[in-house]
């Protein structure tokens, strides 16, 4: 299946020639249809920091290069970005893959309309770049980017002080991490309800910057800390907000429960709920039928999330009776104990 983004790049694939990168694209079946539809004479490359986009590429047999921040081995003479929500997001990215691109290098964005990319000529200027509208359809837009990426800030983490319950974090993030510089108000809530976490194995599942697990490890030495997300920049911040607090703990990057270790006597999540703009229960839904197995006799998942999202009855459908630990500010904190 593709996505309407993906189909707009097919639709447009006359455009690109030559060493062609691809950069965040969806989690789809691209990479296969660019492969038949392509000249021969081109290269196909991609660049992600999602774990679940780099398996499906890297199934294709395509150079694909995964890291939060890239390291080219190569020139391309067409690139296209795929919008990202964050619109800081895009002058880290185009700052990052800027020294890969040749003199002559094309430089395209494909977007959905609802995702903000009505709104990227301003974006643009800002950036000292123009926007060429291409194209429109299937709700999605493609821009023709010109100008120059040289004066482009070069991406990197900043670090964040937060106070919680009277434990001193820094944090580091950087643009594309969940809530980035910030402590939301739904990991806030969390944080005050983890007073059964103590020691043992333990995951922060989705762990973003890494703030929850970090609070844990720091207030209970003897936790033996697990951080998993499936963005390397969330994993990348969060290697640097355990070293920024002396803290250790293995960081995994990974579409899904880590394989390693086999079981948790806790996992703690501010799981997300969007696959781009669309709401999406697919990865709590996985995340809540996964743990059960996963987790020790006794083990707790504990989780925060949106009130108005069905997260308890997918909880009780795995788990049998679920806690609800608090409600505020339009969040719920739900406890399952695996009997």
């Amino acid at each position: 299946m593709l996505t309407n983004t993906s189909q707009m790049l097919l639709r447009n694939i006359a455009d690109l020639a030559g060493n062609i990168l691809i950069v965040e694209p969806a989690a789809d079946t691209l990479a296969r249809s660019l492969l038949a539809a392509m000249p021969a004479q081109s290269s196909l490359s991609c660049y992600t920091t999602n774990a679940a986009v780099a398996t499906a590429w890297q199934h294709e047999a395509v150079t694909c290069y995964f890291s939060a921040l890239p390291e080219f081995s190569g020139q391309f003479d067409s690139v296209v970005v795929f919008y990202p929500k964050s619109k800081e997001q895009l002058n880290l990215t185009l700052a990052a893959i800027a020294p890969a691109m040749s003199n002559n290098c094309q430089l395209y964005l494909v977007g959905d309309n609802k995702g903000g990319l009505k709104s990227v000529s301003n974006h643009a200027t800002k950036l000292g770049l123009q926007a060429h509208k291409l194209d429109n359809a299937k709700h999605c837009l493609w821009y023709c980017l010109t100008g120059s990426l040289e004066k482009l800030l070069k991406p990197v983490y900043s670090q964040h002080k937060f106070t919680i319950n009277d434990t001193e974090l820094t944090t580091c993030s950087i643009a594309g991490v969940f809530n980035h510089g910030k402590l939301d108000n739904g990991t806030a809530l969390l944080l005050n309800h983890l007073q059964h976490i103590n020691k043992g194995n333990v995951l922060d599942f989705g762990c973003g910057c890494g703030v929850i697990g970090a609070y844990l490890k720091k207030r209970h030495s003897a936790i033996k800390l697990f951080c998993s997300d499936v963005s390397a920049l969330a994993t990348e911040a969060t290697r640097q907000t355990l070293s920024a607090n002396n803290l250790q703990g293995t960081v995994i990057t990974a579409d899904g429960l880590p394989v390693q270790p086999v079981s948790f006597d806790h996992i703690v999540s501010n799981p997300p709920f969007h696959t781009g703009i669309k709401t999406d229960y697919s990865i709590s839904e996985a995340l809540i039928n996964q743990s059960k197995a996963r987790l020790t006799s006794g083990g707790s998942l504990t989780l925060v999330a949106n009130s108005h999202l069905a997260y308890q009855e997918l909880l009780e459908q795995t788990f049998g009776n679920v806690a609800m630990l608090a409600k505020a500010n339009g969040f719920i904190i739900y406890q399952a104990i695996k009997r």
